[in-house]
C-alpha cells in the first residue's frame, strides 16, 4: 500500500511539472549572464576580504605608531607608519577590485536582461505563427 501510494506521488509529480519544464528553459545569453553575476558576486566577496584585511592593517599599524610615540621608540614609529601604509595601499586595492566585481555583475544583469527579451520577442513571434 505504501509502495503504490510512493509511486502514485512520484507519477502525479512528474506529470504535474511537465507543463512547468519549458517556462524555466533558459537561453544562452540568461545562462551566460547568470554565470558572470556568479561570478562577479564571488570576486566582490573576496575583494571584501581583501578590503577588510587591509583595514586591519591599517589598524595595527596605527597602533604600532601611537605606542612608538608614547614610549618614544622611533623604530616602532616607523614600523607602524608602514604597515599603515601597506594596509592603506591593500584597501584600495580590494576597492579597486570590488568595483570590477560590480561592473561585472551590472554586465551579467544586462545579458540576462537581453536573453529575457530574445525569448518573449521568441514567444511573442510563435504566438502570432499560431494564430
Amino acid at each position: 500500500m505504501i509502495r503504490s501510494l510512493i509511486r502514485m506521488t512520484l507519477v502525479f509529480g512528474v506529470v504535474m511539472s511537465a507543463p512547468f519544464s519549458s517556462a524555466r528553459a533558459q537561453t544562452a545569453a540568461e545562462v551566460e549572464g547568470n554565470r558572470m553575476e556568479r561570478k562577479g558576486n564571488a570576486e566582490e566577496r573576496a575583494a571584501n576580504a581583501v578590503k577588510a584585511k587591509g583595514e586591519g592593517k591599517e589598524k595595527k599599524g596605527k597602533g604600532l605608531e601611537k605606542a612608538g610615540e608614547k614610549t618614544d621608540n622611533r623604530a616602532a614609529k616607523e614600523q607602524g607608519k608602514r604597515l599603515e601604509r601597506k594596509g592603506s595601499a591593500v584597501q584600495k586595492e580590494g576597492k579597486t577590485r570590488a568595483d570590477g566585481a560590480k561592473e561585472m555583475e551590472k554586465a551579467g544583469n544586462k545579458v540576462e536582461k537581453a536573453g529575457v527579451e530574445t525569448k518573449k520577442a521568441a514567444a511573442k513571434a510563435n504566438q502570432e505563427d499560431g494564430k
